[in-house]
């Protein structure tokens, strides 16, 4: 199959996902490359309080994905569960500049993350229902590409209206209302659902005998997003790292534009370089980059080496993300697929809260530095334990 020959074959859903990924990321990432400065700088919140927000924020939405996933298999439709998530975060995005104190800025990010909870695991088994085993990972390194450029194009965006909105953070966070509104008009009148889909309805949600289903192969994969997670904690640290090093608050916003678009750059060729076998190799090289940008990250006291470190970040993303969707998808049977990726996200998003939660501890009791090279040590601690698993028997 020729490189080309995924691109031209790909459903018109899989392309109408990412281009709902897209627009609503471009909001996402424009509220999320300022929401760290707006909370510490104007709400006067911690760095662990801001950890504390996005570690559960960030967590809600992965153990949402649990229930959504199994009831998209158990009601046999998924685009439901799709537009029901992309409309809560649209909701959810004029809560922040409304935002007078830091309790509504955590009730509307809480918001904005079950709406991301619920829409992520019917999406992700949606993709795999409409595409052939063999072009799965080009089909999700795709819609991580686009969702990464909407991680591109958001904080740019937010970047030209800080310097037009004299650094007024309200008023810039009230544009992020305005993609994530056209996402929700995406889903309603561009994604379609196969028709097979809607016939086959499981029995029940969370049923016994749908989780025995998922063996042993499956269960290796949720250990391994596991650990990525524990070394890899909320992006908003990164934001927080160039602001330390002296970055301009009109600028900080490139810091999110510098990874997303390494990220968005990296995903759709290692999505194809995964369904040409080589995984394992995609894993471990994940793994070394993620060492070299916590490093990087760790001992920075320059504008450029954050950002050195930070595109390091985006070629881990890229690397990794895909892979792990693709993999969860071929280890799922078709009618348990919702509920797997459903319990990966489970598994991933308790994980989280407890990553970001010694994240923000770490940087308030020992400084930005111990911050990354804890994370560091555990990404080496993962690549051992690949490492020992790959040796020959």
């Amino acid at each position: 199959m020729s490189p080309a020959a995924p691109r031209r074959s790909l459903p018109r859903t899989v392309w109408a996902l990412g281009l709902v990924s897209l627009l609503m990321d471009s909001s996402s990432e424009l509220v999320h490359a300022l929401l760290p400065l707006f909370m510490t700088g104007v709400l006067g919140a911690s760095v662990l309080e801001v950890g504390l927000i996005e570690g559960i924020a960030e967590g809600t939405a992965a153990i949402t994905k649990v229930f959504s996933g199994t009831l998209s298999d158990w009601l046999g439709r998924r685009k439901l569960l799709v537009g029901l998530g992309y409309g809560l975060a649209a909701l959810s995005k004029p809560l922040f500049p409304l935002a007078n104190g830091i309790a509504l800025v955590a009730g509307a990010r809480f918001m904005d993350r079950i709406g991301k909870g619920i829409r992520g695991a019917p999406r992700d088994a949606l993709i795999a229902d409409v595409v052939a085993p063999e072009m799965r990972g080009a089909a999700y390194g795709l819609r991580q590409a686009l969702d990464s450029l909407g991680a591109v194009l958001g904080p740019l965006a937010a970047v030209g209206l800080m310097a037009l909105y004299a650094e007024s953070l309200r008023a810039v966070l009230w544009i992020a209302v305005l993609p994530a509104l056209a996402a929700v008009a995406l889903v309603v009148f561009g994604v379609r659902e196969p028709a097979q889909v809607a016939r086959a309805k499981a029995s029940s949600p969370l049923a016994k005998a749908m989780l025995r289903r998922l063996g042993a192969r499956y269960w290796a994969i949720v250990a391994l997003g596991a650990v990525l997670t524990l070394a890899r904690f909320s992006e908003a640290f990164l934001v927080l790292r160039a602001a330390d090093v002296g970055l301009a608050a009109t600028y900080v916003p490139l810091v999110m534009v510098a990874m997303s678009g390494v990220y968005a750059l990296a995903s759709y060729p290692a999505g194809l370089a995964a369904d040409r076998g080589g995984q394992r190799a995609l894993i471990g090289w994940g793994l070394v980059v993620l060492i070299a940008a916590d490093l990087a990250l760790g001992a920075a006291h320059s504008v450029a080496a954050v950002f050195a470190g930070v595109a390091l970040w985006g070629v881990h993303m890229g690397l990794t993300q895909g892979l792990l969707s693709a993999l969860v998808a071929a280890a799922a049977p078709a009618e348990a697929r919702g509920t797997a990726f459903g319990v990966f996200n489970l598994v991933i998003g308790v994980v989280l809260i407890g990553a970001s939660l010694l994240a923000g501890w770490l940087w308030d009791a020992h400084g930005p530095a111990a911050t990354f090279y804890a994370g560091a040590a555990f990404t080496a601690v993962a690549l051992a334990g690949l490492l020992w698993a790959s040796r020959p028997r």
